[in-house]
Parts: structure tokens; C-alpha cells; sequence
């Protein structure tokens, strides 16, 4: 049974356990998307809470495309355009630049796939941004007390939170 957190959330905010269907979707979405972006890459990254086994989240992929430096950066803006993709510079800062999806069917893979919510983002490989994602990412993964803690904030906040942003 997958517990869910959102009939008690005033924000509307969804916090549901682990799913092991997180990592299969994030490694169908890497393959199409290093299919398009080819050697204009470094890799691509699963961060966020749903890339922790054991941690329960909100049920969004977090995918930061890892590049080399940003003269790249029309070239790969350009490539995910073609697949669906919309470049949001007012969600971009400093080393991290991100990107919207047209419909559910994005990326567009010629298959009519109904792709599960992602947040794709571009970074540097020297951003502040994709470093915190990594470090934070990579201590859960290596400490399930934290994990468990963590969970249980989460928790708590969806039932007192008004917004995602308190």
C-alpha cells in the first residue's frame, strides 16, 4: 500500500512512499534524453528526494544534465526544444538553468510515452546548484537514519504548510 500524505496537506502538496517505479522512469528519461543531447553532455543526474531508496517524496523526478561549460548551451537548449521541451529563464539562476515540459507526452520519444512529472534542469558542471543536489542526494543514500528523519519533516510540514514555499 503506497501512503500519501495529501488528504491531510492544506497546500495540496503529495507526499507518497518510496517507489521503486521512480528509478525505472528516471532511467527511460535519461535514455531518450542522452539519445538527443549525445556527446554535448557530461551525464545526467537523478537527484532529489525520489533518487533516495526509502525516502518517501513528492512523486516529481529531479533531472540535472550535467555540461561541460556553457558554450554548449544553445546546442543543448536547441535539441531538447526539438523533443518538447521549453527553455524558463525566469526559473533559471547562476549555473542551473531550467527547462518546461509542452504536455505529458514530453520528451517526445515517437512513441506517445505519457511521461511521468519531471523537473529537467541544465548545469554546470561547476554550479553550486548541481554540487548541493549531489552532496545532499549522496548523504541520504548513505544515511538511512537521515533519511528516515527527513521523511518525517516532510510529513509534517505537507499537514501545516500553506504553499509549497513554506
Amino acid at each position: 500500500m503506497v501512503r500519501s500524505e495529501k488528504e491531510n496537506s492544506q497546500s495540496g502538496i503529495e507526499i507518497v512512499d518510496y517507489d521503486e517505479e521512480w528509478e525505472k522512469a528516471f532511467r527511460l528519461l535519461e535514455e531518450v534524453l542522452q539519445n538527443t543531447l549525445e556527446d554535448l553532455i557530461i551525464c545526467i543526474e537523478h537527484v532529489g528526494s525520489t533518487s533516495v531508496k526509502g525516502l518517501g517524496a513528492k512523486p516529481i523526478l529531479d533531472i540535472d544534465i550535467v555540461i561541460e561549460d556553457y558554450s554548449v548551451l544553445p546546442a543543448v537548449t536547441s535539441n531538447l526544444e526539438k523533443i518538447g521541451y521549453d527553455h524558463q529563464q525566469n526559473w533559471s539562476f547562476k549555473g542551473r538553468e531550467a527547462f518546461g515540459r509542452r504536455d505529458p507526452l514530453v520528451p517526445w520519444d515517437g512513441r506517445k510515452t505519457n511521461w511521468i512529472e519531471h523537473h529537467l534542469y541544465v548545469c554546470h558542471k561547476n554550479s553550486e546548484e548541481l554540487a548541493r543536489h549531489i552532496a545532499f542526494r549522496n548523504y541520504l543514500r548513505n544515511n538511512p537514519d537521515a533519511v528516515k528523519e527527513y521523511v518525517q519533516l516532510k510529513r509534517n510540514l505537507v499537514k501545516t504548510a500553506k504553499d509549497r514555499t513554506a
